[in-house]
């Protein structure tokens, strides 16, 4: 499928540098920044979700704790 990225120059100078140094492509260097950053996102929701259950479970403890 295909992308039209309309770039400045500070990130066309950042795509071109890293593309540079990892020896690959600058539109290999943009695919790869999104798939981390989705893959960063979809772990911040299942921390956030876990951490939910467990405060739901075992907040008046941690709460007691806290305050002794």
């Amino acid at each position: 499928m295909a992308m039209t990225l309309r770039t400045d120059d500070e990130l066309d100078r950042a795509l071109a540098a890293l593309a540079a140094a990892e020896g690959t492509s600058r539109q290999e260097i943009i695919r790869r920044a999104v798939l981390e950053r989705y893959e960063r996102s979809g772990h911040a929701a299942r921390v956030q979700e876990s951490t939910g259950r467990l405060i739901d479970r075992w907040g008046d403890v941690l709460h007691r704790l806290g305050t002794v």
